[in-house]
């Protein structure tokens, strides 16, 4: 298991291809930058999986964003969440992620998997 990185949930509304004009950017610091997922909802703990599409990778000050504009024209991003994490990204960006997120209040079990997005409540197994 790898030391923590970073993670951070940014609630983005206003992106010119966004036909609900709001959705969820997920970012997962690797490296030079950040591994990154657009979610249609807000991720909940226990709740159903649901769509992950993959991003291009994202600068790694991203991670400590608080609220502002997105250049471009392309939106406001907001930060919803953020924290660290535990375990190792796979090398080949369409392999299954399985990650253990936490952040002030929580601690949850992130699964990517088929573009799928899970986040399941942490059960006090260890991820290797």
């Amino acid at each position: 298991m790898n030391g923590p990185s970073r993670w951070i949930l940014l609630r983005h509304i206003g992106s010119p291809d966004d036909p609900k004009g709001m959705h969820f950017d997920l970012l997962l610091e690797d490296r030079q930058g950040c591994r990154s997922w657009r979610l249609e909802d807000l991720p909940l703990l226990d709740g159903p999986s649901q769509k992950a599409s993959p991003l291009p990778m994202h600068r790694l000050d991203w991670l400590e964003h608080l609220d502002g504009e997105v250049s471009g024209g392309r939106g406001w991003a907001s930060r919803v969440m953020a924290g660290f994490f535990l375990g190792a990204l796979p090398r080949n960006d369409l392999d299954p992620v399985q990650i253990q997120l936490h952040s002030k209040g929580m601690v949850g079990n992130l699964e990517i998997k088929n573009f799928l997005c899970t986040l399941s409540s942490f059960t006090g197994s260890t991820l290797d």
